[in-house]
């Protein structure tokens, strides 16, 4: 579609609220937008070119229709266009470059001895939400901390119910035994109150109860309760020791954001001040097109940015901004976080001695994590440009895609495809299939099934390069594979271990640990071991084969369940089903009792006695 078409196609857009959708000529999104008047916002990038800033030049230069999607309010538009967002990941949005959302701690108060666990998704389901935090690591040893310090139970909620004996926790003195009542409900809630305040910041607070309860503890001759309380006491006082304080506003969440970079980037950082401590800070690295520093684009990116940010992670009592969005913009993003999880967050400029010295950290930490972006995106693309050369390829790989096949003795045969963009990981794009056409242990067959799957999907973007996981026998195959489904065009290379019986006279060859053969060419390819191309690929392998196994072992772990529940007789597929997802272990069903069998979805007391007097007469056998 020509610039006057598409003049033409945008003079009959709607005046009202809606998201519109940029395509390319392969029918690709990508740019999403929002507007509250389509017409009046879409045109604006159709005028003169010499008007639009470098980003616009480059997104129109690939622009050949423009479809748009009508919404009632404004503010439905903001929800639309985070979750397309997400969905189509558009060249040239700005946009989270992890697919996940970010950890918390979750605390389960629905529950009558509620415990802590980490969560990716904050909802209004009863619980509450700590957090974010910088990792998954990080959460998980929060938690270990909580439950180890304040006696906090870990099991799941499953095995809770079916325990008549207390676990190894209780014996090691890390747990309090709810499972069994040797604490009562509003005792234990006690602990869970002292781990909340801990959470929260209120750290003297809690310091101040613990000790009074050691004290009455070791009144009443309560030494080994007042041991605990005591080592609670230390351990709390650790933690605090380290937590950088940055605010005077306790019981107050702030989200403080900045900004720093140049031709080569952007680096956005959020920081995430809790009860007046850091407790995490988020870099966003953008290229330069994502995130342009000219001064009328950074209103729009920066609240692209926030509207995905808080479209699944926690919305804090205050945000922090180095840019002022102007007050309309301030109310509606006001407004989709009412919409979204019913609080209404105060959007504030850096102003003041606290603001700027909020301010000031957050940039600090900006500046040094853009510098170690830039290093590490530097070196990745001289690790490009080697691999370009070295493999003899027209155009820098840009987006590499590495299969692996993985079996056990021939059965439950997957495959893995793991997609690296720029040299890094873009997880959002790897993909997991079950073989469905090959019997046994074939590796060259599934592969044929694999690539032929693969590249049906047309809407999945083509890759600079493949590298499968093999000599030249996988490399033959894919190369026969490519041709016959009309993909030949495509570059691949095969990846294999070098073998050590020194058949080869190159001292490169002998010297290094990977291989890589090229079609059409007799001897193999090699890297430094320790270059940045090397690096790159053995990563790419790794991750694919990471993949794979996880993939297989879920697959077998379900199977083998699944296989146990066989010989049940009336368990037919729904039942089982519904059985697998109450109780994740064959331990966990064996443990529970008959009534909790019988209160999961269509079982019945005859079907119900039926599996524990099975997985009984199993346990006596071995």
């Amino acid at each position: 579609m020509s610039l006057d078409d598409l003049k033409e196609r945008v003079s009959q857009f709607p005046t009202t609220p809606g998201v519109y959708l940029m395509k390319n000529d392969k029918d690709k999104v990508v740019y999403v937008g929002k507007a509250k008047s389509l017409k009046a916002r879409v045109r604006t990038y159709l005028g003169s070119l010499n008007d639009q800033s470098l980003k616009t030049k480059y997104l129109m230069g690939h622009v050949v229709a423009i479809d748009y999607i009508l919404t009632k309010t404004e503010v439905e538009a903001f929800l639309l266009e985070a979750s397309l967002i997400k969905k189509h990941r558009p060249r040239y949005n700005v946009r989270l470059k992890d697919d996940k959302s970010y950890p918390y701690i979750r605390c389960s108060l629905e529950h009558e001895f509620p415990r802590f666990y980490l969560a990716r998704r904050v909802q209004p389901d009863g619980g509450v939400y700590f957090g974010p935090f910088t990792s998954g690591f990080t959460v998980r040893e929060t938690i270990r901390f909580l439950n180890r310090t304040f006696k906090i139970r870990d099991c799941t909620d499953s095995f809770l119910k079916t325990r008549t004996r207390p676990c190894m926790s209780y014996q090691i003195g890390q747990c309090t035994a709810p499972c069994v009542k040797f604490v009562d409900s509003h005792a234990y809630r006690a602990d869970i109150d002292s781990a909340l305040g801990f959470l929260k910041g209120r750290n003297g607070k809690v310091l101040k109860t613990l000790t009074e309860r050691m004290k009455l503890a070791a009144g009443d001759e309560k030494f080994e309760q007042a041991a605990r309380l005591r080592d609670s006491i230390q351990a709390i006082e650790r933690i605090w020791e380290r937590q950088t304080v940055i605010s005077t506003k306790q019981d107050y969440d702030i989200d403080v954001v900045a900004f720093f970079g140049d031709a080569r980037g952007t680096l956005i950082e959020m920081l995430n001040v809790r009860g007046g401590r850091v407790i995490g800070s988020r870099p966003n690295f953008m290229n330069r097109f994502d995130c342009t520093l000219e001064s009328e684009e950074v209103k729009d990116w920066l609240t692209s940015f926030l509207n995905q940010y808080y479209s699944d992670n926690m919305i804090p009592d205050e945000i922090v901004l180095p840019v002022d969005l102007g007050g309309d913009m301030i109310k509606l993003m006001q407004a989709v976080f009412m919409e979204r999880q019913g609080k209404k967050a105060k959007v504030t400029v850096a102003t003041g001695s606290e603001g700027k010295k909020l301010m000031d950290f957050a940039m600090t930490n900006a500046k040094a994590h853009f510098q170690d972006a830039v290093t590490k995106a530097d070196r990745q693309a001289v690790g490009l440009e080697q691999i370009r050369d070295k493999f003899a390829l027209k155009d820098i790989p840009r987006r590499m895609e590495c299969f692996d096949i993985s079996n056990f003795q021939g059965s439950q045969s997957v495959a893995s495809q793991v997609v690296f963009e720029d040299g890094a990981p873009a997880r959002e794009h790897y993909r997991r299939y079950k073989i469905k056409t090959v019997e046994g242990a074939n590796d060259y067959a599934s592969m044929k099934e694999v690539l032929s799957r693969r590249f049906k999907h047309v809407e999945y973007e083509d890759p600079d390069l493949i590298v499968i996981d093999g000599g030249k026998g996988q490399l033959n195959v894919a190369v026969e594979i490519l041709k016959e489904i009309g993909r030949s065009d495509l570059n691949v290379v095969g990846m294999a271990k070098a073998r050590t019986t020194g058949q080869f006279s190159d001292p490169e060859i002998s010297n290094t640990d990977e291989r890589f053969f090229i079609p059409n060419r007799q001897n193999p390819v090699t890297f430094p071991p320790n270059s940045e191309a090397q690096q790159i690929l053995v990563g790419l392998r790794d991750e694919a084969h990471r993949f794979a196994i996880t993939y297989h072992r879920k697959l077998r772990e379900e199977s083998s369940l699944a296989s146990v529940l066989d010989a049940v007789t009336g368990l037919g597929e729904k039942r089982k089903t519904a059985l697998l997802k109450a109780f994740p272990s064959v331990d966990e069903i064996r443990l529970t009792t008959l009534e909790n069998l019988i209160k999961v979805p269509g079982m019945n007391r005859v079907v119900a006695e039926r599996v524990l007097v099975h997985l009984k007469e199993m346990e006596e056998e071995e």
